[in-house]
């Protein structure tokens, strides 16, 4: 790590920071590059001049996402109800699920836009304008929601596998891909021929689509809790280890190609990653609080916050690549401004 650079010097000299006061689930910008958290005591908090607080879910807040919309995002929590947000503070009920949590959500601008949910064994799919266009089943609890790059298909994990469901379809069978075991999560790649899960057995698994290869990513310490590929599609990075784990998706990989490692060997777990939307870069947060940048042709590591304010939650870029917002289980949220400045 750099001599140079202290691990607070970008929080302190280009960081905007506040203290939530409660869990922070999720962090994501909506397409403008508008940045919200959203707490486990439900309310959503966006980032702004002064930062707005949104009375939200009574209860916790469980899954946010960009909206369809240019700007504005979606949230689900566990009052059962799934809600679109804009840059605001205007609250709108898309739809209510009673006494079922709203688990996963996510979003897609294609055409007029798509908005999806997953309540239970469910995933309920809408139009950008909020009207529901089908309900999809699934053999067990969905664990994991995902559109592909164009929009055209979602993907949910749930135990035993996976499915992808074409958003258009009238006949509604889904692409099973079936592997036994516990999944927890998805991620599908740029090109939309690959799909990988995290499983509860410390591991991954994936599948290529084009000719139905298998692809299983083991040696994990501890589950992998964040998966994210990056924009070429070249890398999948995940957390769980106590470095940066990079699968190579090119080359013939990940079948018989050991991952690259980045920014490890403290022993602190790594529990988020993001890549960066435009270059081949990451940035990850730890267990004990630090956020780094790591570039992945190099392997430099840029500190980006010191360890100290509670474990990582969550993490995200804006659009454009500029800023990069976390937040702790503690309550700490904070926004990093990467653009170039004048000398």
């Amino acid at each position: 790590m750099s001599q140079t650079l202290t691990p607070d010097r970008l929080l302190s000299e280009r960081g905007v920071t506040r203290t939530l006061d409660a869990f922070v689930v999720a962090v994501t910008y909506d397409r403008a590059g508008n940045c919200a958290f959203a707490l486990g005591d439900g309310s959503l908090h966006i980032v702004g001049p002064e930062w707005l607080p949104v009375a939200a879910h009574n209860g916790a807040a469980l899954s946010l996402a960009a909206d369809c919309r240019a700007t504005g995002w979606v949230t689900g929590g566990d009052d059962g109800r799934f809600l679109r947000f804009s840059p605001d503070g205007t609250v709108t009920e898309i739809a209510g699920f009673g006494m079922k949590w709203v688990e996963h959500v996510a979003a897609h601008p294609d055409g007029k836009g798509v908005l999806a949910c997953a309540v239970g064994k469910s995933v309920h799919v809408f139009d950008g304008a909020g009207t529901k266009l089908k309900t999809v089943q699934h053999p067990s609890s969905v664990t994991g929601l995902v559109f592909d790059a164009k929009g055209k298909r979602f993907a949910a994990s749930h135990y035993g596998g996976a499915s992808v469901w074409f958003v258009a379809s009238k006949t509604d069978n889904p692409r099973k891909l079936d592997w036994k075991g516990s999944h927890t999560g998805i991620a599908m790649a740029p090109d939309g021929d690959s799909v990988v899960t995290a499983m509860q057995e410390n591991s991954l698994h994936g599948w290529r689509l084009s000719d139905g290869q298998h692809m299983r990513m083991t040696g994990y310490p501890a589950k992998t809790l964040a998966l994210s590929f990056t924009k070429n599609g070249k890398w999948l990075a995940s957390s769980g280890a106590d470095s940066i784990v990079m699968w190579p998706f090119h080359g013939g990989g990940p079948m018989g190609k050991p991952p690259t490692e980045l920014a490890g060997g403290d022993g602190v777990t790594c529990t988020r990653v993001a890549a960066h939307p435009s270059h081949d870069a990451i940035a990850a947060g730890f267990a004990d609080g630090l956020v780094v940048m790591a570039d992945i042709n190099s392997a430099r590591i840029l500190p980006v916050a010191a360890p100290g304010r509670g474990p990582i939650s969550a993490l995200a870029w804006s659009p454009d690549g500029t800023h990069l917002a976390f937040g702790t289980e503690t309550g700490f949220a904070a926004v990093v401004d990467f653009s170039k400045r004048g000398s």
